[in-house]
């Protein structure tokens, strides 16, 4: 079994091919990006502290990480300040690699990836960009941002905030106690979205038209809600937006205890505007025209 012990910068390249990618590592930052090769190259371009344990398993899996940083409980390892260790670490594996990802003070970012990727942190942020495999992001502080990303997402954490751009996927499920949530959804069918926050804002962008059921409720939050056909109810405490938006195939479930609650609508699309639609036609008036907004 080839195993390499990193104590400086250094760069390995893999003959056998790679099935699935483990990396841990404590600060710095960790790049992954799909590659339509078999084998997986690695760059250390920076590192300080104990050396990095690299090793390919037969099975086909590479895994870059500290002997003391295991992957079982990670949540529960915080940033020592004994641990005096960085390292700057770039892969370039095959799409359908299998990615797990833990990062303690680290940034993390994986872009075009088809496997099952799971990213753990405690305080580092996550970028995920063109992934189109299932995501599972679990953080204590730190935040998402997942950028074109196709396949079901789901982020969990106690204080970091999560924003999804351009989410075409048909499962999003995020919960999180004191983080934000920006939500711009952009689907190719219906989705089925489920989003909890127990202080932290949320706000939901989805095309119009859209085809989804809506119920979206907050204990003591405000609401905003740009479409006419759902229903706002509550004028002390408890505030909902529910009701069907097109022949209702998708569910949109957002719930708060004391965060605020926003559901906009997307602008339209290039092509959606006619080629010949006048300079002040209703396709390019703002798609949260003080007409369209309800808000308490």
């Amino acid at each position: 079994m080839p195993e390499w012990s990193v104590a400086e910068p250094q760069k390995l390249a893999f003959d056998e091919p790679v099935t699935a990618l483990h990396v841990r590592i404590v600060n710095g930052t960790v790049n992954v990006v799909g590659t339509d090769e078999s084998s997986a190259r690695l760059e250390i371009s920076d590192i300080e502290g104990p050396p990095l344990l690299v090793k390919q398993e037969p099975d086909g899996t590479l895994s870059v990480a500290y002997d003391d940083l295991p992957w079982k409980g990670f949540l529960k390892w915080l940033d020592r300040k004994g641990w005096h260790r960085s390292a700057v670490v770039s892969l370039a594996v095959p799409y359908g690699t299998r990615v797990e990802l833990g990062v303690v003070g680290a940034g993390a970012v994986v872009s075009g990836i088809q496997g099952r990727t799971e990213v753990k942190g405690v305080t580092g942020d996550t970028t995920l960009v063109g992934v189109t495999g299932p995501v599972r992001t679990s953080t204590v502080s730190g935040s998402v941002e997942a950028q074109a990303v196709t396949g079901d997402l789901r982020f969990n954490s106690v204080s970091g905030d999560l924003t999804v751009l351009d989410g075409s996927g048909s499962f999003v499920k995020a919960d999180t106690v004191s983080g934000s949530m920006i939500v711009d959804l952009d689907p190719a069918g219906p989705t089925d979205v489920s989003l909890a926050s127990v202080s932290g804002e949320i706000a939901i962008r989805i095309p119009h038209p859209a085809d989804t059921e809506v119920e979206a409720n907050t204990a003591s939050g405000a609401v905003s809600n740009a479409f006419e056909g759902l229903r706002v109810s509550g004028q002390w405490g408890a505030h909902k937006i529910t009701g069907r938006l097109g022949a209702g195939s998708g569910k949109l479930k957002a719930t708060t205890v004391s965060g605020a609650i926003a559901l906009l609508r997307r602008p339209p699309t290039d092509d959606a505007t006619p080629a010949d639609a006048p300079a002040d036609s209703p396709a390019d008036a703002p798609a949260d025209s003080s007409a369209d907004k309800k808000v308490l």
